[in-house]
């Protein structure tokens, strides 16, 4: 049982037999975040890619200082904070060169995975540039991989996660959905090829959330957040296809990172 849940149980009977917590609140709250053991784990969505100010040493893993862990370590000052998350991973990634830092110790992860795995990239590139059927049919081809392939492969990662922190509390974050409809753009994508991307960006979430509660894991949908932000919306938290830096394309900008991943991770744990 997490601290807030021992907590929340004590002062209810406490209050029930007339005792009253007075500024106890807070100071439970700071031990409780004092307490926690950080590990943020995934793809570019964690570590922060299309935010910039990425930290040399990360490498082509292009680990962000604004990226939603580091920004929620920030705040909250854990007793430790490792942060492998690596631009370009996939779930055998994760399960090979990310899980160094989880121990029996380990008290919260963090992991968006899975859209490398079913050819996010290749999706974008092929509806950027070839026919909408084209596009559409690939799209077809992603959510197929997600029905059939995906479970399995988030299984295996969340299940190594488990046996190396086998007390954490695992926060797994979704994806965004990248475009409003109707909006403000008036070239790039149809609307039939931005409603199909945007289908499998639920599709995928839907997916992932059913992996993650059967193994017991929180799973955080971003897409709330993200409404109001999307592509073509005139207030986008995501960047478009950006030809200088096409590695940032359809990614989260240090916007989407504070004010999409940041708070709805952070209500999640």
């Amino acid at each position: 049982m997490r601290l807030s849940r021992i907590t929340a149980y004590v002062s209810s009977l406490l209050l029930a037999g007339g005792f009253a917590l007075t500024g106890a609140g807070p100071a439970l709250a700071a031990e409780e975040a004092a307490a926690e053991s950080y590990v943020a784990l995934g793809d570019s969505y964690s570590s922060g890619v299309g935010a910039g100010n990425y930290d040399s040493g990360s490498g082509n893993c292009k680990r962000s200082t604004r990226a939603y862990p580091v920004l929620w370590a920030n705040a909250h000052s854990p007793s430790s904070f490792s942060f492998t998350a690596c631009s370009g991973a996939r779930t055998g990634d994760v399960v090979n060169s990310q899980l160094g830092p989880l121990t029996s110790a380990t008290t919260l992860v963090s992991i968006s995975v899975g859209g490398n795995d079913a050819g996010f990239a290749d999706v974008m590139t092929t509806c950027v540039l070839q026919s909408e059927s084209t596009c559409i049919n690939r799209v077809n081809q992603a959510k197929s991989y997600v029905d059939t392939t995906l479970p399995g492969k988030l299984d295996s990662t969340y299940s190594a996660i488990r046996t190396k922190a086998s007390s954490a509390h695992v926060v797994v974050l979704g994806y965004p959905r990248f475009y409003k409809l109707g909006g403000s753009c008036a070239a790039g994508l149809t609307e039939n090829e931005r409603s199909a991307i945007n289908g499998a960006a639920d599709h995928l979430n839907a997916a992932t959330a059913k992996r993650a509660a059967d193994h017991g894991f929180t799973f955080a949908d971003v897409t709330p957040a993200f409404t109001g932000h999307e592509i073509c919306s005139g207030a986008s938290w995501l960047h478009s296809v950006n030809w200088g830096n096409i590695g940032e394309s359809y990614h989260p900008t240090a916007s989407g990172q504070s004010g999409g991943y940041l708070p709805t991770f952070s209500g999640a744990v």
